[in-house]
């Protein structure tokens, strides 16, 4: 089992806590991690984007000119794609972007993604990470006793305090255990995360 430091909110080492290897010290799968990312901002997409298509759009019953003798190229209608106020070509319509994936390859994706934090020790555990009041500078204070700039933080119990605290700091994302996903981990540098966050993860993917 893979072993990290346990800090408190002064930066100090106060413990030592061992890591579940199904969970933190799993073979990491890029395809699955990079399928887990495409899928996350699939999601986003609203896909309601729509034009009109040449049948679709108003008017140009009438042929504009005669077949033949007028000098001018052959036309059918004013509403073909080469006509100003014509219809699209391939018009794009609404459509779901989504990616499916299932239980066990959203498990597999979620546990290389932490994994590869670890490795590359950027993986910090704190015992707990409570603010008695809503205070911005206390926790930036927090972030520099542990030396960590872009960070998501990770906590267990949804503390508006902390929350609050985070909101206008840039290069911060604070999160609940039952709400963090592999593309958030990878796009900040250092993932903080309380200790009884650890054993939460664990209980659900171990």
């Amino acid at each position: 089992m893979a072993t990290v430091a346990v800090y408190n909110t002064e930066g100090k080492e106060v413990d030592k806590l061992e890591l579940n290897d199904a969970v933190f010290g799993v073979e990491v799968n890029e395809h699955l991690v990079h399928k887990a990312v495409v899928a996350h901002l699939a999601a986003k997409r609203q896909g309601t984007q729509s034009a009109k298509t040449r049948s679709e759009v108003r008017g140009g019953g009438r042929k504009p000119w005669r077949q033949k003798g007028t000098g001018h190229a052959r036309q059918g209608s004013t509403r073909s794609p080469q006509w100003t106020g014509g219809g699209v070509v391939f018009a794009p319509k609404p459509r779901d972007y989504s990616v499916k994936m299932n239980k066990k390859e959203k498990a597999g994706a979620m546990c290389s993604a932490l994994t590869s934090k670890v490795n590359e020790e950027k993986f910090i555990v704190l015992d707990e990470f409570k603010l008695d009041e809503v205070k911005t500078k206390k926790f930036v204070e927090v972030l520099g006793n542990l030396e960590v700039a872009k960070a998501l933080v990770i906590t267990k119990d949804n503390d508006q305090n902390l929350v609050l605290s985070a909101r206008n700091v840039p290069d911060i994302k604070t999160t609940l255990t039952n709400s963090i996903s592999v593309y958030d981990i990878l796009k900040y540098d250092t993932v903080v995360i309380t200790k009884d966050a650890v054993a939460a993860i664990e209980e659900v993917y171990a």
